[in-house]
């Protein structure tokens, strides 16, 4: 096998034509292999491999830099990169990470996972490259797709790039774009003319002669220019980047490895921002992934013969918090017409497909772009709709400006469903929801709340609906526990004393109430007596309630599935002018691992909460 001699790109240089596919295609087969055993970003990476080994091959890596955007196109990367043998760890605790890490290899300039960002990563690095001796200068590849071009952090570095003139190349790699007939014979000839070195020498030559003798704002220049842009415009659609400051070359087959790699050796050696575009296709290889690439796109353990997913979460009998959501938003919104739902770019993850399908003139897909997600939500708030933002924790941070100025600030009833809030598991460091509270709690006039089962999301959506107040629901990547019985009925910043005691007090919040009510039962057999508080409202807290419990009890714990620090029980510690102890994440980026395995780690389980109070109770005599 090809992929037996590579240790580094390096390797890639002594390969053939004929050895450089025959690698492609056995990486290929190798990600679908470990893909099937780890999950992971299966469709976006099998579209990608012919790139990421032409770049490999036509650069030097790892002097030279390749920031990919998101990075969740990235696993050949990271097998040509020396870490092939430890692929089949990919997205395992203390195995590889499923995005770029620049802890895990030089080959990694960046940790990413997050849209819209690495033209502004490049340009950053081209303005430090360009203050270094001549000895260390070095080339910089930005690997971006049509879901970045969506996020308007793309374009702000597109324009600030072309602005400076800085020698960057950005590959913009479309798998979702419909290309028009004109990509064929007089395409391809006419891009093939314009990256060669020939034509690139005569055009530079042409524009510094011009330069001395007319000045930078020539008119022949500028006729020369438009010349060339109108002529590229006939065939292929350039103009909008050339106008950004770019010179744009494509779109070119992405699978095809020789185009790929005497374009990229040609444009290389051309200075100044360039932007080149290769089409492809999404799953390539895979034939379940092709005709679904958005379910392969993040996809967990599957049958490689059938495609049917193996996720074990899914064979509990319960239904997870994202169902839970999707079904409840359906039924309001079927008695009333003011409720619309948004999203970015995530209808399925977030669990809004089925209501997208049934009320298609209310649903609002705005793309990779949150903050605009959210002032477009408070447009339709102000109208009186009754907009509802489904958006992971992590990418909710991307808008919380707009949740300040545009949502709060203005008291409009904008309701944000924070899906992915605490633990992710393997997606990693860039994904955890883990700072949503810190974040939200003091914003004024949000109200924040969390449920401990389905039966409360459902009752917090119907409320919140009703409120009339910005407020936002947390909850987190799992099933939800089934409910008991009923509970409280739901009252603005109440709690709910779930059991009485004497000894301790737990006060939890959302998905950590079931498990302290484990820990309030294992404790139990120690004859220790604890009272439980749901508290359901972060913020506002249920300050006569806790106030009221916590005065029969000598200990008193919070717990919380995300920072510690600033988190929930930094309120309730500062309200009840004692000595609280706080039980939640430790400030600091949570690795990548099931999110079993993370629970467990940092004792967020029922017997890891007991051990922890019984160690406090005998502590304190």
């Amino acid at each position: 096998m090809v992929l037996e001699k590579i240790n580094s790109p390096q390797d890639l240089k002594q390969l053939s034509p004929d050895e450089l596919n025959r690698l492609s295609r056995e990486i290929r087969q190798r990600l679908i292999e470990v893909v099937a055993q780890t999950g992971g970003h299966l469709a976006s990476s099998l579209g990608a491999v012919e790139l990421i080994i032409a770049l490999h091959y036509c650069l030097n890596t790892p002097k030279d830099k390749i920031i990919f955007d998101v990075g969740h196109q990235a696993y050949a990367h990271k097998i040509l990169t020396g870490r092939n043998l430890k692929f089949p760890t990919l997205r395992q605790y203390h195995g590889l990470s499923g995005f770029p890490s620049r802890d895990e290899s030089v080959y990694d300039p960046f940790t990413t996972g997050h849209s819209s960002n690495a033209v502004s990563l490049g340009l950053g690095l081209a303005c430090a490259r360009d203050l270094l001796p001549e000895k260390d200068k070095f080339k910089i590849v930005c690997v971006i797709g049509d879901g970045s071009l969506s996020g308007g952090l793309c374009f702000e570095g597109l324009n600030n790039t072309g602005h400076l003139k800085k020698d960057i190349l950005v590959v913009l790699n479309t798998n979702e774009l419909s290309i028009a007939p004109n990509v064929g014979a007089i395409s391809n000839y006419l891009n093939k003319i314009i990256s060669l070195p020939v034509y690139n020498r005569v055009h530079d030559n042409l524009v510094n002669f011009l330069k001395t003798r007319l000045g930078e704002g020539g008119r022949l220049i500028k006729l020369m220019n438009k010349f060339e842009e109108g002529l590229k415009g006939l065939f292929v659609p350039g103009m909008f980047f050339e106008e950004l400051g770019f010179r744009y070359f494509g779109p070119i087959d992405g699978h095809d490895l020789s185009a790929l790699t005497s374009t990229l050796k040609n444009i290389t050696g051309i200075k100044g921002p360039r932007l080149l575009h290769v089409v492809t296709k999404k799953g390539k290889g895979l034939s379940f992934a092709e005709e679904d690439p958005v379910r392969f796109h993040g996809i967990s353990c599957f049958d490689i013969n059938t495609g049917e997913v193996l996720d074990k979460r899914s064979s509990t009998g319960s239904r997870s918090y994202t169902e839970v959501f999707g079904d409840k938003l359906v039924s309001l919104a079927s008695g009333d017409p003011k409720i619309v739902a948004i999203t970015a770019a995530m209808p399925e993850g977030t669990g809004l497909a089925k209501f997208r399908d049934t009320f298609p003139e209310r649903f609002f897909d705005v793309g990779i772009a949150e903050g605009h997600a959210v002032c477009f939500a408070a447009g339709l708030a102000n109208q009186g709709f009754k907009p509802v933002v489904a958006i992971y924790s992590t990418f909710l941070q991307r808008a919380y400006d707009q949740i300040i100025q545009e949502v709060s600030l203005q008291g409009l009833p904008v309701i944000f469903t924070i899906d992915r809030a605490g633990i992710v598991g393997e997606d990693g460091v860039t994904h955890q929801g883990i700072f949503d509270i810190a974040y939200l709690k003091s914003i004024p006039n949000l109200v924040i709340m969390a449920p401990k089962d389905g039966r409360e999301l459902e009752e917090m959506l119907e409320f919140s609906v009703q409120l009339g107040k910005p407020v936002a629901i947390r909850y987190p990547r799992s099933n939800a526990p089934l409910a008991a019985k009923a509970s409280a009925p739901l009252k603005l910043g109440k709690a709910e004393l779930i059991q009485d005691g004497s000894d301790f007090t737990i006060i939890a919040l959302g998905s950590m109430v079931s498990v302290a009510r484990e820990a309030v039962d294992i404790l139990g057999k120690e004859k220790l007596s604890g009272a439980l508080i749901n508290v359901r409202f972060a913020h506002p807290l249920d300050m006569d309630l806790i106030k009221m419990v916590c005065a029969k009890t000598r200990l008193v714990f919070t717990v919380e599935e995300g920072i510690r620090d600033a988190g929930f029980g930094s309120s309730v510690a500062q309200e009840l002018d004692r000595q609280v102890t706080r039980i939640g994440l430790p400030l600091e980026f949570i690795p990548h691992g099931s999110r079993e395995i993370l629970l467990e780690k940092y004792g967020l389980t029922g017997p890891g909460l007991a051990a922890g109070i019984l160690r406090k109770i005998k502590n304190n005599g």
